[in-house]
């Protein structure tokens, strides 16, 4: 069973658990918004996208993340997703990041979109 993200009580009261797929999908927002140093025995868990919210823009900013969160995808979901392609975008208060990936236990493709705001 795959508990749900975020966590709350299902219908028979009990745990709600999410579709293999949809957790994929969930595993991958806890791990891009989890910033290194939350977790208590995970400290170098995370990334640091949230800090592009209060950073000023700039490309060089942009890429940086870019590559170090990419990164930090395949190092911690690299035995579960393949990542083809990811894009951060910062508008003033608002961070989108756009994952495409592949399941490796399945072979399905697929997309998401996360919106942020600080």
């Amino acid at each position: 069973m795959n508990i749900a993200f975020p966590y709350r009580v299902g219908s028979a009261g009990r745990s709600a658990a999410a579709s293999g797929d949809e957790h994929v999908r969930q595993m991958i927002e806890q791990l891009l918004f989890t910033t290194p140093g939350e977790r208590v025995n995970r400290p170098d868990l995370g990334s640091d996208l949230m800090q592009l919210v209060f950073a000023p823009n700039s490309t060089e900013l942009a890429a940086a993340l870019r590559f170090t969160a990419q990164g930090c995808l395949q190092r911690w979901l690299g035995d579960v997703i393949d990542v083809l392609a990811f894009e951060v975008e910062s508008d003033e208060a608002t961070l989108v990041v756009n994952v495409q990936y592949r399941i490796k236990r399945t072979g399905a493709a697929g997309t998401v979109q996360f919106q942020r705001q600080a």
